[in-house]
């Protein structure tokens, strides 16, 4: 059994539905705008969880907190002829939507129609508190942008390291992509065990200080 409460399991679960849909169809519409028809001939131009979603991606999210979705395929070579940056964009364009989806969870936090310390009220039953479920949103929100731009493919960061880091960093990033998801495995599941914290080093201080900017 999952040792989770019922408000975060349900909270979770609506977080997978919606947010993981929402990223990859910004994927696959920002790669459309920019000529390509590989998401739309692929049926990803659309809303439909079932059109996105990865199961190992989707049980690691309930269970963890973070997950992944099925990648929306482009052809780059398509991307490339419109314009240079646009497998830059493509990628950058699905974790800007969870932070475009944290910003407007925020919104009750900054005009004061809820507060964090209602939030964390102990509560029973099954269903989330309005406070609870939207401190959750925001938090995992920010947690899938900062996990998607890590530099490791097959994350989204990975393409928008390529293109904007210099020439010699991009060839070794090239070099390494094949080997992506072993070292992310390994960094996320290994890296613990040996007391290499990943997490706590690298994604959760700029995450801490960005969900307390905007709900405290």
């Amino acid at each position: 059994m999952l040792d989770l409460d019922p408000q975060t399991f349900i909270t979770r679960i609506i977080i997978l539905v919606v947010a993981f849909s929402i990223h990859e169809l910004a994927h696959a519409l920002t790669a459309t705008y920019f000529g390509d028809d590989t998401p739309r001939l692929n049926g990803r131009l659309t809303l439909n969880p079932l059109a996105h979603l990865d199961p190992i991606g989707s049980l690691l999210m309930i269970i963890q907190g973070f997950g992944w979705a099925k990648p929306v395929p482009v052809n780059p070579y398509a991307l490339q002829r419109h314009s240079p940056s646009a497998m830059m964009w493509v990628s950058l364009a699905g974790p800007a939507s969870n932070f475009a989806l944290a910003l407007l969870a925020a919104i009750p936090f900054w005009i004061g129609l809820t507060s964090l310390d209602q939030a964390w009220i102990n509560q029973s039953g099954w269903l989330p508190t309005p406070a609870r479920f939207l401190a959750e949103w925001v938090f995992t929100n920010l947690l899938l942008m900062f996990f998607n731009l890590l530099p490791i493919a097959p994350l989204d960061g990975e393409k928008v390291a390529a293109y904007l880091f210099p020439a010699p960093v991009g060839r070794i990033l090239e070099q390494i992509r094949p080997y992506g998801p072993m070292i992310l495995l390994a960094v996320l599941f290994l890296g613990p065990s040996i007391g290499l914290d990943f997490f706590g080093w690298v994604i959760m201080p700029p995450l801490q200080a960005l969900f307390g900017l905007l709900v405290g």
